[in-house]
């Protein structure tokens, strides 16, 4: 079977209804991506599947054929940080940090999607994600940092591009 994961393309030989989870854990030795419930319900396992933040603990390995797959592993540029991860740094938000690599992907799937989104649509997107140390808040002020940041970067950028037609 073949996936592309954090943009390689791999030919697996697993059993097809294995839980990607453990594909991607335990075969491919990339351990970012954490179990946690075993039953989609906290979303420690949460990575995505075409831009789409799934959780891989209930999700077969035949679901994710010819599919794009990134964990917390892919979403660094190299050296650099995601902006989400440069966010959640600056605000602190991990204590135990167990559950931070779903919570992160869970939020950079968010954003990909809702540049700008409302406290409503932060606690809709993360209500998924458990944090048993309770770091809901610093979770929220960081999505919001960066979706404050996107916005001006992306404000900066039309009106360099206005200004440049003009």
């Amino acid at each position: 079977m073949k996936l592309t994961l954090n943009g390689e393309t791999l030919s697996l030989d697993l059993d097809p209804q294995m839980p990607l989870l453990w594909a991607i854990r335990d075969e491919l030795n990339l351990t970012g991506t954490k179990f946690g419930c075993g039953m989609g319900l906290c979303g420690a396992c949460t990575i995505h599947m075409n831009g789409a933040a799934i959780r891989s603990c209930i999700t077969p390995l035949n679901a994710a054929e010819g599919q794009h797959l990134t964990t917390i592993e892919g979403i660094s540029d190299g050296d650099e940080l995601h902006p989400v991860q440069a966010s959640w740094i600056k605000h602190s938000v991990p204590q135990c940090g167990y559950c931070q690599p779903g919570q992160i992907m869970s939020a950079t799937a968010l954003l990909a999607s809702n540049p700008t989104p409302s406290d409503d649509d932060i606690e809709t997107a993360m209500a998924g994600n458990i944090c048993r140390c309770g770091t809901y808040s610093r979770i929220k002020r960081a999505i919001k940092d960066v979706a404050d940041s996107t916005d001006s970067f992306q404000q900066a950028n039309a009106s360099l591009a206005y200004n440049a037609k003009n």
